[in-house]
């Protein structure tokens, strides 16, 4: 975890389904209350960038004459996770979001650690309408954003300074 970085800039190669396939069954090992799941992930490659790009322009009201916005093809892959809350009396949606976060944490180091660039990209628009519709969610999914996911760049990011734990870390 130390030596994670986002990684704003990718290169072409992506992971396969395979491989991504893989890297999701362990990140679907997160603490899960109930063991219900609510979560999925959904591949965006080639011209489904697009389609993104286009939801994400509307939401922002970008200029209808550019029609899309560009965030969505830096990357040769984005991995959109959907909170998928399942009715339960006893875990509330605010901890099956909570578990559907850790499964994109989760994803996103894993995918480091196999040597892909990632950035976890999110912004107001991830709940907007125009973006619900353009990945067909169900009324009751949410979206928490994307892993933008590429071959790592050739220059290496700076080293992150770790968190002072005691600013962060109390005791009853």
């Amino acid at each position: 975890m130390l030596r994670r970085r986002s990684h704003s800039s990718v290169g072409d190669k992506a992971p396969g389904d395979k491989e991504l396939r893989k890297l999701l069954e362990a990140a679907g090992t997160v603490a899960d209350h109930a063991a219900l799941h609510p979560w999925r992930v959904i591949a965006i490659r080639g011209e489904a960038r697009e389609r993104v790009g286009r939801a994400i322009a509307e939401a922002t009201g970008q200029d209808a004459s550019s029609g899309i916005a560009k965030k969505p093809l830096r990357a040769p892959l984005l991995l959109a996770v959907v909170v998928s809350p399942r009715p339960s009396m006893k875990v509330p949606d605010w901890e099956q979001e909570a578990t559907a976060s850790g499964v994109a944490h989760a994803l996103s180091l894993l995918l480091d650690e196999a040597g892909w660039g990632v950035m976890w990209r999110t912004g107001l628009y991830t709940r907007s309408g125009a973006v619900h519709r353009a990945h067909e969610l169900a009324p009751h999914e949410h979206l928490l954003g994307w892993l933008y996911v590429g071959s790592k760049p050739e220059k290496k990011s700076g080293r992150r300074k770790p968190i002072t734990a005691k600013k962060h870390l109390s005791s009853l």
